[in-house]
């Protein structure tokens, strides 16, 4: 059973920086993708930003230049490096794997930027 369990919320000031990670319970090797999902309240949760098995990424334009993901192989972790974090930043953040037809999910991890 395929677990990713997901840390490093928390509360920030404007402008600061926060790294999520999202450890799974298998290789990730074998996931097509991996990325990181955000969802405000009364939102859908969408997409910040993902990484494929070669290491192509793809951003939201909200976070572009802004925020890295990455992925460790040898730790099964993705991460997600948030620079210069805005108040619209703030919600709850997801991990999600994709392996064939298969999707994944950590559990939630709450971010919050305000001073």
């Amino acid at each position: 059973q395929v677990q990713l369990v997901v840390s490093g919320g928390g509360l920030v000031q404007p402008g600061g920086s926060l790294r999520l990670s999202c450890v799974a319970s298998v290789s990730i090797s074998g996931f097509n993708a991996m990325g990181w999902y955000r969802q405000s309240p009364e939102k859908q949760r969408v997409p910040v930003a993902t990484i494929t098995l070669p290491g192509t990424t793809r951003y939201a334009d909200s976070v572009k230049g802004r925020f890295t993901i990455s992925r460790d192989n040898a730790k099964n972790t993705v991460y997600l490096q948030m620079n210069s974090l805005k108040s619209e930043d703030t919600a709850v953040y997801y991990c999600q794997a994709t392996g064939g037809v298969y999707y994944y999910w950590g559990q939630g991890t709450q971010v919050t930027v305000s001073s």
